[in-house]
C-alpha cells in the first residue's frame, strides 16, 4: 500500500458484521482445520485513510472461505477489536492443521520490531506511539502453539512519515520459527505501493494465484512476486522467509492447463464471440489465436453445434473451469459469462457479488487506463493483459494522455513513465521515447532497461551502442530483471569460457527463481544435456516451466517419460504431459501425434486413449494404436473438450 496517501470511506456497516461475525465464531466450540484471521484498515482517524485494505480483506476473506478455511474478518478495527480478534483467532486456531494471519492497512517499524495500526491509532506524544499499536509479535504469539503450518502475510504499507525515534522504512525483518512462512508485500526495510484498481498490488497477485491447483505455496509466492514486480516495474519485490517443514497447497486437485488455454477452452464452449475477442486483446500471441480468427469467421450457428457436441458430462468441467478464471482475473465479461450460462452453479452468488462490486467501479482512473493500454506483454498479470506493440498504436494518443496524468498524480511511481515510453513509441516518436525509457531506466524501472538496452543493442531510434546495453542489462538482472539475466545468459552460454558459462548458467538460475518459464525450460534442457544439475533433474525443470506457462515443457516432460531417459518410464504420467500439451502449445503436438504417431511407445499411446476415454472423447479400445478415433479425440481434447478429471489418477 502506499504511504499515508490515499482515500477510503468510513465503513460502519462493515465494523458491525465483523463483531456479528465475531460472535457467532466464538460460538463455535470445535477448531477448523484451517483457520485465519484476516484484518483489514483503511478508514483511520488519525492518519491519512487508504483506498485498499477493506477490499483486500473482503476479497481474502472470500477465497480463503473458498479454500475451507474458517475465516475470522475485522475490518477497520481499533485497538481492542484487534486484540480481542488476536484471541479469538488464537483460541480457534489452537489444534488446527494451518493457520493463517493476513493484515492490510498502515504499519511501521521501530527497534527492529512490526506494529500495525489499529483504525484509532493516534499520535499525541512520541514515546507513546507505539502503546497506541497493536505489535505483530501478538498476532505471531497467538500462532505459536499451533501444531500446524503457520502463514503470515502482510500487506502493509510499511513506511515511517512520524519520524519516529529508531523508526525505519519498510517493515523490520523477523525471523520465522519452525513451520511458519512469513510474506511481505515488498522487501523489508522498503516501502510498498498501492494497486490502481480495486486491491492493493500485492494482495491482487495473491487473489490471482491462490486458487491455483497443484501449487506449492513457495511456487505461489513466486509467481506473486514475478507479478508485483512486473506491475512495479522491479520498485516492489515481494519478500518472504520459509522454515516449513513440509509441502502446502491452497488449492489441491489434478494438474491443469495455462489460463490461456483454459481462457480458449472456456470460449470455445461458450461459442461466444465476445469471449473469444477478448481471447485475442488478452493473449494477442497466444497459441490459439489462429483458432479464434477462423471460429470468429464462422457462422454462430456452427460454432454452437461444435460445443452441443462435446455432450452434457462435459458441463460441469466447463463451468469450473470458467469459474476459476473469473475469480481470479475478475474479469466483468467472464464473470457475466458464469452467471448468464449457470444461473444455479455452486458459485452464483460470488460471481453476483464480484459483478456488483466490479458495476460500481465505474472509472478505472488514469493509472489503471495507462496499465490497460499500455502494459508490456512480458509484463502481464491475471488481471492486466499485456498489450501487443500493434494494438497500442492504434491508442497510442490515449495511453500517452493517461500515462501522462498517471505519473503526475502518482511522481513516485517510475513505471509510469516507462508505460509513456512505451506509447510515445508506438507512436512514432523515437527521440521522446528514447528520453522517457532514460528517465525511467534511471529510477530503477526495470522494464525500462529492458527496453532502452534493446534500443541501444539495434540502433532503434538511438546510435548503436552495445556496451551501454550490454551495462544496462547487467544492472536489471542485478536488480531482479528476468529477461535482462535472460539475455546475459545466452550470450555468456556461447563463450568459450568456462567461467562465461558457469556464470550464463547462474543467471538462467536467477531467472528461473524470480518466474520465468523459459529460463526454467532452458535449466532443463541445460539438465537434459548434462550441462547443469543432474540429468534426472529435466522433467521437474520441464513440468514446472509448463505450469508457469512455457508449454513445449509438456511435450519435454512426455518425451522424458515415455522413454524413460534418465529416470523409470511412466505411460500414465507421459499422457497426461501429452494432453496438456496438446490443449496449450500452438497445435504442433496435436499435429505429431497424428502424423509422427511413431515418435510414442504403444504404452503411452494406451494410456492417452484410456484418458481421453475418461474424458467422454475417445470410443475405441485402449490399444495403443493410432488411428483416426484418436486423432479425433484428440481435436476435440483441444477444441473445447478439456477435462481435468482425465487428468487425475
Amino acid at each position: 500500500m502506499p504511504s499515508w496517501c490515499a482515500r477510503s470511506g468510513f465503513r460502519p456497516a462493515a465494523i458491525l458484521a465483523a463483531l456479528i461475525a465475531a460472535l457467532l465464531l466464538a460460538a463455535q466450540a470445535a477448531a477448523a482445520p484451517k483457520v485465519a484471521l484476516v484484518i483489514g484498515n483503511a478508514a483511520y482517524d488519525g492518519v491519512p485513510a487508504l483506498d485498499n485494505p477493506a477490499n483486500d480483506a473482503e476479497d481474502m476473506t472470500a477465497a480463503l472461505r473458498d479454500l475451507g478455511f474458517q475465516v475470522i474478518l475485522g475490518v477497520d478495527s481499533d485497538q481492542a477489536q484487534m486484540r480481542a480478534l488476536i484471541g479469538q483467532f488464537g483460541a480457534a486456531a489452537r489444534t488446527a492443521e494451518v493457520a493463517l494471519f493476513y493484515y492490510a492497512g498502515h504499519a511501521f517499524q521501530v527497534a527492529d520490531q512490526n506494529y500495525l495500526l489499529p483504525r484509532d491509532f493516534r499520535l499525541e506524544r512520541l514515546d507513546q506511539a507505539t502503546a497506541r499499536t497493536v505489535a505483530l509479535d501478538e498476532a505471531m504469539a497467538a500462532m505459536a502453539a499451533v501444531p500446524g503450518i503457520k502463514i503470515v502475510l502482510l500487506d502493509a504499507c510499511g513506511d515511517n512519515p512520524l519520524r519516529l525515534p529508531d523508526g525505519g522504512s519498510g517493515l523490520a525483518r523477523i525471523g520465522s520459527a519452525a513451520d511458519f512462512l512469513i510474506a511481505y508485500a515488498t522487501q523489508p526495510g522498503a516501502v510498498a505501493f498501492d494497486g490502481a484498481g480495486r486491491n492493493g498490488t500485492f494482495t491482487e497477485a495473491l487473489l490471482s494465484h491462490i486458487h491455483t491447483p497443484a501449487q506449492d505455496i513457495g511456487e505461489m509466492m513466486i509467481a506473486v512476486r514475478k507479478d508485483v514486480m512486473a506491475r512495479t516495474g522491479g520498485q516492489q519485490i515481494p519478500w518472504d522467509a520459509s522454515a516449513l517443514t513440509r509441502q502446502f497447497r491452497f488449492a489441491d486437485g489434478p494438474p491443469t492447463a495455462s489460463p490461456e488455454t483454459l481462457f480458449y477452452q472456456v470460449a470455445v464452449r461458450a461459442a461466444d464471440p465476445a469471449l473469444l475477442r477478448l481471447y485475442l486483446q488478452r493473449y494477442p500471441n497466444g497459441s490459439h489465436v489462429g483458432e479464434v480468427l477462423a471460429l470468429l469467421a464462422q457462422d454462430p450457428a456452427r460454432s454452437g453445434q461444435a460445443r452441443r457436441s462435446l455432450g452434457p458430462e462435459a458441463e460441469g468441467a466447463a463451468g469450473e473451469q470458467l469459474w476459476d478464471l473469473a475469480r481470479r482475473s475478475r474479469l466483468k465479461p467472464l464473470l457475466e459469462s458464469y452467471a448468464r450460462s449457470y444461473p444455479n452453479g455452486p458459485h452464483i452468488d460470488e460471481a453476483r457479488r464480484m459483478l456488483a462490486e466490479l458495476s460500481a467501479e465505474t472509472d478505472p482512473g488514469p493509472a489503471r487506463r495507462c496499465e490497460l493500454l499500455a502494459t508490456h506483454p512480458r509484463d502481464g498479470t491475471e488481471t492486466t493483459p499485456g498489450i501487443s506493440y500493434e494494438l497500442l498504436a492504434q491508442n497510442a494518443v490515449e495511453a500517452m494522455r493517461s500515462c501522462e496524468e498517471a505519473s503526475r498524480l502518482d511522481p513516485r511511481q517510475a513505471k509510469y513513465v516507462a508505460l509513456l515510453a512505451r506509447a510515445t513509441a508506438a507512436a512514432g516518436l523515437r527521440a521522446e521515447a528514447v528520453a522517457l525509457y532514460e528517465n525511467a531506466a534511471g529510477r530503477g524501472d526495470l522494464r525500462a532497461m529492458v527496453s532502452l538496452a534493446l534500443l541501444k543493442e539495434t540502433g532503434d531510434g538511438v546510435a548503436p551502442d552495445p556496451a551501454g546495453a550490454l551495462a544496462l542489462y547487467e544492472r536489471a538482472a542485478a536488480a531482479g530483471s528476468a529477461d535482462a539475466a535472460i539475455n546475459l545468459a545466452v550470450t555468456l552460454l556461447d563463450s568459450r569460457r568456462p567461467q562465461d558459462r558457469q556464470r550464463g548458467i547462474a543467471l538462467m538460475q536467477q531467472a528461473s527463481q524470480a518466474g520465468s518459464p523459459i529460463a526454467t525450460f532452458n535449466l532443463g534442457v541445460l539438465a537434459q544435456e548434462g550441462r547443469f544439475g543432474d540429468p534426472g533433474d529435466a522433467r521437474t525443470l520441464f513440468e514446472r516451466a509448463a505450469r508457469e506457462g512455457e508449454p513445449r515443457g509438456h511435450r519435454a516432460a512426455a518425451v522424458l517419460l515415455d522413454e524413460g531417459r534418465g529416470l523409470p518410464r511412466d505411460p500414465s504420467r507421459a499422457a497426461v504431459q501429452l494432453l496438456l500439451g496438446v490443449a496449450s502449445d500452438d497445435g504442433s503436438l496435436l499435429r505429431e501425434l497424428a502424423e509422427r504417431d511413431g515418435n510414442w511407445n504403444p504404452e503411452t499411446l494406451s494410456a492417452l486413449q484410456r484418458r481421453l476415454a475418461r474424458a467422454g472423447l475417445y470410443q475405441g479400445e485402449a490399444d495403443g494404436e493410432p488411428g483416426p478415433a484418436l486423432d479425433q479425440a484428440l481435436e476435440l481434447w483441444r477444441n473445447g473438450g478439456f477435462d481435468t478429471a482425465a487428468l487425475s489418477g
